[in-house]
C-alpha cells in the first residue's frame, strides 16, 4: 500500500482532535520523513546562494527575495510567514538588511526556531560604521574575502541541526570559502586595471562600502546606507558638482533601487552610464556572465566587476 496512503488512515483514525494535538505540540518539522533534506529558508539571494554551496544535497533552501528587490524595503508577506514556519533553519543578512522583518526574526526565535544571522560573528573591525550613531553598513557580501567567513556560521548552523551530516557541511563550507578567496584574488588583479586617479565609484545608494575598502576605490552615493532614505535636491546638487570637479567619467546605477535620480545627475553632469551594477540583489537565474550564472553570487560579482572597469577605464 502506498505510505501515504497509510498515513491518512492511521490519521483517520486517530480523530481530528489528535492530530490537531500532534500539529500544534510538533509543528510540521515532527512529520518530516527521517532522511528527508533540510529545510532552509533564505531572505537574499546572497544567503540562499551560500546556503545552497554549504549545504549541498543535504538541503533545500527557499528564497523570499528574487531579483530586483530591495531588503531595506522588504515587508514579510503572509505566505512568506508560511515558509518561514515551515522551515528548519531560518537564514538571514542580518546586521539590520532586512530592516522590516526584524520583529519577525525576533518572533520566530522566541517560538523556538533555529534562526540565524550569517553576520553574526565577523571580527567588529572588520565592520564599517557610518553616520553618528555608528550604524552598521550590511553590505559585507562586497567584501569577498570577509563574505567567505559567513560560510562557517552557515555549515554550524546545518551541523546543529543535522548532526549526522555535521562533517559533511563543514567540507563543503572549507571548499566555498576556497572559491571565494580565488574569487578576491581575481577581483584584486580585474581592479588593478584601472588606474588609482579613476577609481571613483558613483552609484545609487551606499552599498559599496565594502567593495571600496576591500579594493581601493572612492565610493560615493546619492542615497545613505539604505533605501528608505530619499536624496533630495540639494544631495543631487551636491554629486553633480562632485563628479564635475573630480572628472569621474561614468556613473553606476543599480537593480534594486529606482535610476530616475542618478539618470538626472548623469545628464547634468555630461557623463556616461558605466552600467546597472547588482546590489542588494542578485540577477535572474540562468542568466549568464562570461559562463557565469547571473542568479549566483560568483557570477553577480563577476559582472560587477567588469562593468566597473570597463566604465572608469
Amino acid at each position: 500500500m502506498d505510505i501515504r496512503k497509510r498515513f491518512v488512515g492511521l490519521l483517520r483514525g486517530l480523530g481530528l482532535h489528535v492530530v490537531l494535538l500532534i500539529v500544534a505540540s510538533t509543528g510540521l518539522c515532527g512529520l518530516r520523513a527521517h532522511g528527508a533534506p533540510l529545510t532552509v529558508c533564505a531572505t537574499v539571494g546572497m544567503v540562499a546562494d551560500l546556503a545552497r554551496g554549504v549545504g549541498g544535497q543535504e538541503v533545500v533552501v527557499e528564497g523570499l527575495m528574487g531579483p530586483g528587490v530591495d531588503p531595506h524595503l522588504y515587508k514579510a508577506t503572509s505566505s512568506d510567514l508560511i515558509r518561514l514556519q515551515r522551515a528548519e533553519v531560518i537564514l538571514y543578512g542580518g546586521l539590520h538588511l532586512e530592516g522590516k522583518m526584524q520583529e519577525t526574526f525576533q518572533r520566530l526565535a522566541r517560538s523556538g526556531r533555529r534562526v540565524r544571522a550569517v553576520t553574526d560573528g565577523l571580527p567588529p573591525e572588520r565592520l564599517i560604521r557610518v553616520g553618528q550613531d555608528g550604524m552598521v553598513d550590511p553590505h559585507v557580501w562586497f567584501d569577498v574575502e570577509l563574505w567567505s567567513r559567513c560560510t562557517e556560521r552557515v555549515a554550524e548552523e546545518f551541523a546543529a541541526a543535522r548532526p549526522d551530516s555535521a562533517v559533511g557541511f563543514r567540507q563543503r563550507a572549507a571548499t566555498v570559502k576556497q572559491e571565494l578567496k580565488d574569487l578576491h584574488q581575481w577581483v584584486l588583479t580585474r581592479v588593478a586595471t584601472v588606474p588609482k586617479p579613476r577609481r571613483i565609484l558613483v552609484t545609487s545608494h551606499d552599498a559599496f562600502g565594502y567593495f571600496g575598502k576591500a579594493y581601493g576605490f572612492q565610493v560615493v552615493a546619492l542615497q545613505g546606507i539604505s533605501t528608505v532614505t530619499e536624496a533630495g535636491l540639494a544631495d543631487m546638487t551636491q554629486l553633480t558638482d562632485f563628479i564635475r570637479s573630480k572628472g569621474v567619467p561614468a556613473v553606476f546605477v543599480e537593480s534594486s533601487v529606482s535610476h530616475a535620480s542618478l539618470e538626472r545627475i548623469r545628464q547634468d553632469a555630461g557623463v556616461k552610464l558605466g552600467g546597472e551594477l547588482f546590489s542588494d540583489a542578485m540577477g535572474t537565474p540562468g542568466q549568464r556572465h562570461d559562463g557565469y550564472d547571473l542568479g549566483t553570487y560568483q557570477g553577480m560579482i563577476r559582472q560587477n566587476v567588469d562593468r566597473i572597469v570597463e566604465g572608469l577605464k
